[in-house]
C-alpha cells in the first residue's frame, strides 16, 4: 500500500510540542482514531504495547512508533515533526524529531512489514530527512512524504 494512501494533511503536524515519548504515543493516537475517543484509547494501548518491546527509533532523529488494532479495518499514518526533540531509546542515542506513527488492522502481517521496511527505506535517506526538517507546512510534508519512491531525492530538493 503506497503511503499516499495513508496520510492526509490531517494526520500531519508539523510543530508539536511533546515533552516525552509517552505523550508522541497519545497525539499519534488521536491522529491515527480521527479524533475518535475509544479508537484513540485502543491505538494508543496498541502503540504503547509494541514500544514496550523496544524502542521504534530507527536513528537519526526518527522514530516510527506501530502495533496493530482491531478497531480499524484499513491502516493509517500519521506524522508529526517535534518542536523539541525528546528522547525516544534511539540505539544512536539521537533524540527523536519525527515521528511517523503506523497501525495497521490485526491481520495485516505481511502488509505491516511492507510498510516499515518502505518507511525505513525513506528515512535512511539523509536528503529525506533534511527536508522533512525544513518543510513548511503540513501540505509541503504531504508532499515529501506521499511521493513516489523515485521521486524522492527531487523532491527532498526542492522541498
Amino acid at each position: 500500500m503506497p503511503l499516499n494512501q495513508l496520510l492526509s494533511a490531517g494526520r500531519i503536524l508539523p510543530a508539536v510540542e511533546a515533552g516525552d515519548r509517552a505523550a508522541v504515543i497519545e497525539v499519534a493516537a488521536r491522529l491515527l482514531s480521527g479524533d475518535d475517543p475509544a479508537q484513540a484509547t485502543a491505538i494508543a494501548d496498541g502503540l504503547r504495547q509494541r514500544e514496550r518491546l523496544g524502542s521504534t527509533a530507527i536513528g537519526h532523529g526518527i522514530a516510527i512508533p506501530h502495533g496493530r488494532s482491531a478497531v480499524l479495518g484499513e491502516p493509517r499514518g500519521a506524522f508529526l515533526r517535534l518542536v523539541e526533540p525528546i528522547d525516544f531509546g534511539a540505539s544512536d542515542g539521537q533524540a527523536v524529531d519525527l515521528v511517523f506513527a503506523l497501525i495497521v488492522p490485526e491481520h495485516f502481517t505481511q502488509q505491516h512489514l511492507q510498510l516499515l521496511s518502505e518507511l525505513a527505506e525513506r528515512f535512511a535517506d539523509a536528503d529525506f530527512r533534511s527536508a522533512l526538517r525544513e518543510a513548511d507546512d503540513a501540505q509541503a510534508l504531504l508532499r515529501l512524504l506521499a511521493g513516489p519512491v523515485e521521486t524522492l531525492h527531487a523532491d527532498a530538493r526542492r522541498a
